[in-house]
């Protein structure tokens, strides 16, 4: 099982476990499948209105649609295509800054070259052969797919003995709207700062819980690593 840290921009290191190949295939399936029943529904549905003018509407219609899935999809829900999130998949940049819209389009541009036109040999060879499993669009674009969702999820639940909180109320209900890769990095904030109290884990600490009040809207009391377990705690309850 490969894995990968990467430091967010808040100077906390974050650990990911890779995507397997295996994995990236089962998503490109699923895509592929919801893909091409989605371009025959549309089709259909331009087939009806233009009628003999279909095959012309076509190219502005179900084109546009088979040529920017994967990009539009990565782009507009945070990097993840519908086979991606079937599969708890994500794509995430190396140096943990926030994915752009570039970053998108160089894999986009490099998927004609790693996947169709060599039939998805260079794509495999390439996530085979690299430590970060990244094919040649990754590899330009400076991103990684990782695994998400489920995994993730189970770390932050096995912090706590959920049995034993059956009537617990949380204190700030407005984490709830967090995303778990937030969680994720107060989760990691928390341990490495519980290991080595250092200035640099203590100024990442400062740092998270400044970044946490603008997020909710709240004032943290005097004890900031309490104020992040209890965000932690609230937000385990809140999802479970």
């Amino acid at each position: 099982m490969n894995k990968i840290e990467i430091t967010t921009t808040q100077n906390v290191t974050v650990e990911y476990e890779l995507s397997p190949l295996i994995y990236r295939i089962i998503a490109f399936i699923l895509d592929g499948v919801i893909l091409t029943i989605g371009c025959l529904i549309l089709w259909g549905i331009t087939a009806g209105i233009f009628g003999r003018f279909a095959d012309l509407a076509i190219y502005f219609t179900v084109l546009p649609v088979a040529l920017f899935y994967s990009l539009a999809f990565e782009h507009f829900n945070n990097g993840q295509s519908i086979g991606k999130k079937a599969l708890s998949l994500r794509v995430i940049r190396v140096d943990g800054e926030k994915t752009q819209f570039l970053d998108y389009v160089m894999r986009w541009v490099f998927r004609g070259l790693d996947i169709y036109l060599s039939v998805g040999a260079i794509a495999g060879l390439g996530v085979l052969a690299s430590s970060k499993n990244q094919r040649l669009g990754d590899f330009l674009a400076n991103t990684v797919v990782v695994r998400v969702g489920k995994t993730e999820r189970m770390k932050l639940q096995n912090l706590l003995r959920l049995n034993q909180m059956k009537k617990y109320t949380p204190t700030y209900p407005e984490v709830i709207k967090m995303k778990e890769e937030s969680m994720l990095i107060v989760k990691e904030t928390i341990e490495r700062h519980k290991k080595n109290p250092n200035y640099a884990h203590q100024k990442a600490l400062e740092l998270l819980v400044k970044k946490m009040e603008k997020e909710l809207n709240l004032e943290a009391p005097a004890n900031k690593i309490n104020f992040l377990k209890i965000l932690l705690k609230d937000y385990v309850v809140l999802t479970r």
